[in-house]
């Protein structure tokens, strides 16, 4: 099986790793990693994101360990429009995070609207940080949890949001 996810990973944290275990358990994985131009507008928030280059390393260092865990193959491409590589032919998953399963769904149209068969959609849960509260790469860099969801000490106890 063709497995298809996309995003823009930065930093990746245990939120995407759940996706990443998700893609590589159904099949060989490709990754839509989005542009320096597309970032930006995928963000629901304003902040820094670094260079596709190197947001492209670090997910693909991510990505070999999960492929030689499952002995699958991926693939990194760069998305320069949020429907990117899941409307083509290829793909038979694809693996979302619940707030993206309207885009999914988006994707499944256009994939209709050009002849092809639908995508099974695969929605993996938000992972929790120990706050309770949503693991996410702006609450990393705003330096309220790490990668893998431990509040920063000075954090602690403040409630901190998403």
């Amino acid at each position: 099986m063709k497995v298809a996810l996309g995003g823009t990973f930065d930093p990746v944290h245990d939120g995407h790793r759940a996706l990443f275990d998700r893609a590589f358990e159904l099949g060989d994985v490709t990754v839509g990693l989005t542009s320096d131009e597309l970032a930006p507008k995928t963000r629901n928030v304003e902040r820094y994101v670094r260079p596709y280059d190197e947001r492209k390393r670090a997910l693909e260092a991510e990505l070999a360990a999960f492929g030689e865990r499952y002995d699958r193959t991926f693939e990194v491409r760069t998305l320069t429009e949020p429907t990117g590589i899941a409307t083509e032919p290829q793909f038979d998953y694809l693996v979302v995070s619940p707030e993206t399963v309207d885009g999914a769904e988006r994707i499944n149209e256009i994939r209709t609207e050009r002849g092809y068969d639908p995508l099974s959609i695969e929605v993996v849960d938000h992972v929790l940080a120990d706050d309770g509260e949503i693991i996410s790469s702006t609450r990393i860099v705003a330096g309220e949890i790490d990668e893998h969801g431990a509040v920063t000490p000075d954090r602690e106890g403040r409630g901190a949001s998403r």
